[in-house]
């Protein structure tokens, strides 16, 4: 698999909700680097980590791919999403640098921007060894 197909892979797995799909992307140990300081290992955590997703509505990816290897490549990908609890807003409100919406009690969840780039190295049958990402997520003008 080229970061192509990867990148395609990554945008089903995603905009379909799918943790045992996401997993499958991987090498048996393979690491996710959902930022610089957190990882997550093998297909249980993996998929564990995805299943936020669930949480998530009207997903749209698209993605850039920025330069490839014969062993991988980086990808400038973009996401848009209807938040479909309180519990995710609050993760995100929780996250650094995320600028949050004036709100009251009962106002709808907002839809979220994240923008990011990824580094994926792939093994010899395309599926990812390691996989780092960098992103920064703000909500979308109601």
């Amino acid at each position: 698999m080229s970061i192509d197909l990867f990148m395609a892979a990554y945008k089903r797995v995603w905009e379909a909700k799918d943790s045992a799909g996401f997993a499958a992307l991987f090498t048996p140990n393979g690491r996710y680097h959902n930022t610089p300081f957190q990882v997550q290992t093998g297909p249980q955590e993996l998929a564990t980590y995805w299943d936020r997703i669930l949480l998530q509505d009207d997903i749209s990816l698209s993605y850039e791919i920025l330069g490839t290897s014969p062993r991988g490549g980086i990808a400038h990908w973009n996401v848009t999403y209807q938040v479909t609890s309180e519990e995710l807003f609050q993760i995100w409100a929780a996250s650094s640098g995320t600028p949050i919406p004036d709100r009251s009690p009962g106002d709808p969840l907002p839809r979220m921007e994240l923008d990011g780039t990824l580094v994926a190295e792939l093994d010899a049958q395309g599926l990812a060894s390691t996989v780092r990402i960098w992103w920064h997520a703000m909500p979308q003008p109601s």
